[in-house]
Formats: structure tokens, C-alpha cells, sequence
């Protein structure tokens, strides 16, 4: 698809791209100024190899306030992203066979790092009837004797599906009768919540698990600083230092004059969050209800995030499956990502954070498409 869209782009055509998982807003002033300010002081030489005392300052400050962790800093790192953090546990901890329980529609490089380190993914299915939300009975099922974690997501990508405070607590019933089995929390999406209820994690609901969590943040997407490359996790000591010894051999401290900005950005004004979360509800909301006028198309509305998971199930008898659909959509001027690329089906995922005009084209260009 990537080549395809590029051939195109190389004829001249208008693509536009709904595939691509970051915000389209400018990174906030200050946090560019705080950037340009450590660049001036010289701050370019190596820090420490899992953050600077000031960052994971602030990343204690930031999971207090935001996520309601209350966390100590040695038990905080920092990292070049959220993957690398995630990437830096599973190799930590997962043997050669072992298991690590997968919620699908999944973020397409879950998978592949459990399968680097050995692991085997275990998937667990949802569904768009139950807002891609898996229940605890769901999560107990495919326990096994190897199982070593759970992963995540909420809110998710690619569904935008969020856990609320009531399933969270049912799924830590299910932790409780197996102690063996761990969590990682992956919240960089924490900030995008359209439910009003605010967000809800587990090592703050569940301190009784909170040796048993990992919990993943950043400022990529709350921030739109994805170049960034910044991401922060905070969980038990033993294995935020099992992070550091790997990260201190794969590819050292995180970036200096990125670590500066995070720390503006994490310190710094936070209400744009507010301004910045009510486009993308309103972008959501645009999105739902075209997509859902659209015959053979369909798609529960997403509760966080900035995607859409579609139903096209009942074209596939059409198209044969959904990379077919999504290059034919394609061929129409508009880039997604098949649900299939993310151990779903019969679908596709679309991002939401393009403007409100763009949009508009790119959902007149698929109707289009499919009434062709």
C-alpha cells in the first residue's frame, strides 16, 4: 500500500492519508523555546542513561496529577518513545514460550515484540457490538500456566476503545486469583478520553497490584511531539532497573535537548489538552456519522484516541478481503490501514487526526470509492 501511494503521489495525485497515527496540531511554543534554550546552554552531551533527575521530576509530577500514580523517581525511566519502553519490559521479562495476552484489534507492533523476545501472542478477540472491549470472564479464559502478561491499551489504538474505572477493577479480581501474571498499561493516549468520566488506570485504582504494573506515558500524543521520541514508565523497581541495564546496552540515554523539551512540556501550561481534545471529539463525531451513512460500512463510536475502527464485513464478498479494500480505496485518493494489519479482519482503521476540511474530502473520496 505504501508503494502503491507513492506511485500515485509520483502521477501527480491528490492522496490523502488517514493512516497515519499522530496529531496534525503544531508543538506548543513553549516547548519548542525550551528545546532552543538547552541547545543554546550546550545541554548536548550525554545524561544518564534512563533520564535526567529533572525529567523523571516532572514524570513523577506528570503520573500523579494526570494518571493519579503516585510514584517515587527511582522507580521512573525514560526512554527514546513509548515502544522502546514497552520493547525494553518484554525482553526484560518474557522467556522463550511464554505467553502474553494480546487484546485484537491490536497496535501492530505488540505482536512483533513479544515474538522477538521469544514470546508467543495469545490473542484475545473483540468486537465492535462490545466497543472492542474485552470482559474480564474474556481475559481469565486465556490464562494458561505460561502466561506472563496482559497488555493494555486504553484508550486504544487502533480502536480507541477505553477501560473503564468498573472493568478495570473486574479485571483485577481476575490478576488477584493469578498472581503470576503481570500488566502492561499502555496510556499514552490517556489525555484523548471523550467519556466525560475522565481516565482510569490500574496501578492507581489497584495499589495492591502496583508491583504487578507497568504503566506507559509520553508527550508524543498528548503533546504532538512525536519526533520527540520521549516516552516515560513508571512500575516496580526491579524491572524499571532490568529497562535501564538493556537500554544502557541497545541505545543509550534517551535525547538531551528532547528531554529538555519534555520537561516543558510536562511543567509547562497544560490547558490546550482541554482545546486540543474537543477537535479531535468533534473530528470523532464527523467521522461516526459519515462513515456510518456510508453503505456496507459501519463503526461503533470510538470512546478515546484518534481513530476509527470500520466494519466492512459486508463487503467482502465484493472485494475478497480488506487489503483489497483498502487499496481500492486507494486507487480513489484516500490512505488507510486494512484491520487486518492489526490482527483484526474485514475492515479498516482510519485516523482522525487530519483537519476538519481534509476529512470531509477523504470521506466523500471513500463513499465514492464504494459506490463505484
Amino acid at each position: 500500500m505504501t508503494d502503491r501511494a507513492i506511485a500515485l503521489r509520483e502521477e501527480g495525485r491528490d492522496i490523502i492519508s488517514l493512516s497515519v497515527g499522530e496529531p496534525d496540531f503544531d508543538t506548543p511554543p513553549h516547548v519548542l523555546a525550551a528545546a532552543h534554550a538547552a541547545l543554546e546552554a550546550g545541554l548536548t552531551k550525554y545524561t544518564p542513561v534512563g533520564g535526567t533527575s529533572q525529567l523523571k521530576r516532572a514524570a513523577a509530577h506528570h503520573f500523579r496529577r494526570d494518571l493519579g500514580i503516585d510514584v517515587p523517581i527511582s522507580q521512573i525511566t525514560v526512554s527514546a518513545g513509548g515502544k522502546q519502553a514497552i520493547f525494553h519490559a518484554l525482553l526484560a521479562t518474557v522467556s522463550e514460550g511464554e505467553e502474553v495476552v494480546v487484546p485484537s484489534p491490536w497496535w501492530v507492533s505488540y505482536p512483533e515484540m513479544i515474538r522477538f523476545a521469544g514470546g508467543k501472542v495469545v490473542p484475545l478477540r473483540t468486537s465492535p457490538k462490545d466497543n472492542f472491549r474485552f470482559s474480564p470472564a474474556d481475559f481469565e479464559a486465556q490464562i494458561g500456566p505460561r502466561t506472563q502478561w496482559l497488555m493494555l491499551n486504553s484508550p486504544g489504538n487502533p480502536t480507541g476503545a477505553c477501560y473503564p474505572a468498573e472493568m478495570l477493577l473486574g479485571i483485577a479480581e481476575v490478576l488477584r486469583r493469578n498472581p503470576r501474571v503481570m500488566v502492561l498499561s499502555d496510556d499514552i493516549y490517556a489525555p484523548l478520553n471523550y467519556t466525560g468520566g475522565g481516565h482510569a488506570t490500574l496501578a492507581a485504582l489497584c495499589p495492591d497490584l502496583a508491583d504487578r504494573v507497568l504503566t506507559i506515558s509520553g508527550v508524543s500524543k498528548s503533546h504532538a511531539m512525536t519526533g520527540f521520541r520521549i516516552g516515560l514508565a513508571a512500575g516496580p523497581e526491579w524491572l524499571i532497573r532490568a529497562m535501564e541495564r538493556l537500554q544502557s546496552h541497545s541505545s543509550g540515554n534517551p535525547c538531551s535537548i528532547s528531554q529538555a523539551a519534555a520537561v516543558a512540556a510536562l511543567e509547562g501550561p497544560q490547558e490546550f489538552l482541554s482545546q486540543w481534545r474537543e477537535r479531535f471529539r468533534a473530528r470523532r463525531d464527523q467521522v461516526v456519522a459519515a462513515i456510518n451513512a456510508i453503505p456496507g460500512l459501519s463503526t461503533p463510536t470510538p470512546d478515546g484516541a484518534f481513530y476509527c475502527m470500520i466494519d466492512a464485513s459486508p463487503l467482502m464478498e465484493r472485494f475478497g478481503d480488506d487489503t483489497a479494500l483498502a487499496l481500492h480505496i486507494l486507487e480513489h485518493g484516500v490512505a488507510i490501514v486494512p484491520a487486518s494489519a492489526f490482527g483484526g479482519r474485514d475492515g479498516f482503521r482510519i485516523s482522525f487526526a487530519a483537519d476538519e476540511a481534509r476529512l470531509d474530502e477523504a470521506l466523500r473520496r471513500i463513499a465514492k470509492a464504494l459506490a463505484a
